[in-house]
């Protein structure tokens, strides 16, 4: 199927260079519209309907996250095209959605489109845009949602109602306060970045544990924290001074 797109971008060789990579590697991507502005990619995507946006973040004036919001419903897909923005980034891993760095590379470009055209496919409101917006809203003040992508669905799950998470080769399953277990299908690196900031400490290669639900720490087998549900989570000798250090902030 043919994708419309359009491209949003402040800079117009930006734009040219994404044209051609589009063209190059993506012929299915049919690009009906650019816009510079958020005026005018508001304007665009109402007039073309697309299937798919890339947007730049960091643009004068309004940003793309204001494009975003001039939308009461979110159907199109959004693969973000940006420079290194610490904190928009952050919100946007937290809401499962896909960015790409400048300059593009073009394996993790075809990667994004893939990805992209998977759920354009399925067709359905777009919540994870939602949550991004609602993690950009609240900003330090709210306690966010982070997006799970499990096979049968998407959950948007408080960060403080997960007591610890554990992996399992390429998955990574999330232990939930109400004694829930969701299974989502990535590593549990991508997730120990993003809720490190958020009283995360990875004990173990396998296991990142949320320091309010710790108990105690117990000096057996050089080193276990024992939760609040009385689960035991081994901490890895090299990690045992970062666990030591995590708890004490956390007092």
């Amino acid at each position: 199927m043919s994708i419309k797109s359009i491209i949003v971008d402040d800079e117009p060789n930006n734009i040219e260079n994404l044209q051609k990579i589009i063209k190059t590697w993506c012929p299915q991507i049919d690009v009906v519209a650019t816009a510079s502005n958020a005026g005018d990619a508001i304007a665009a995507i109402k007039a073309n309907q697309p299937h798919l946006l890339f947007l730049d973040i960091q643009m004068p004036g309004q940003s793309g996250f204001d494009v975003l919001r001039a939308f009461d419903k979110i159907d199109f897909e959004v693969i973000f095209i940006t420079a290194y923005d610490k904190y928009g980034i952050q919100a946007i891993k937290f809401s499962a959605l896909d960015y790409l760095l400048k300059p593009i590379d073009i394996t993790e470009f075809k990667l994004a489109i893939e990805k992209a055209t998977q759920k354009i496919n399925s067709r359905q409101q777009n919540h994870s845009i939602e949550n991004l917006l609602e993690y950009i809203k609240a900003g330090q003040k709210e306690t966010p949602k982070i997006t799970l992508p499990t096979l049968t669905e998407i959950r948007y799950v408080k960060i403080t109602d997960i007591t610890r998470c554990e992996a399992s080769n390429n998955y990574t399953t999330f232990y939930l306060q109400s004694g829930e277990q969701v299974l989502v299908c990535k590593t549990l690196k991508e997730f120990a970045d993003i809720l490190k900031p958020h009283q995360f400490v990875r004990t173990h290669q396998s296991h990142l544990v949320n320091v309010q639900f710790v108990k105690s720490y117990l000096k057996e087998d050089g080193g276990t924290l024992l939760l609040n549900d009385q689960t035991k989570i081994p901490i890895s000798r090299q990690n045992r001074e970062i666990v030591k250090d995590a708890l004490a902030k956390s007092l």
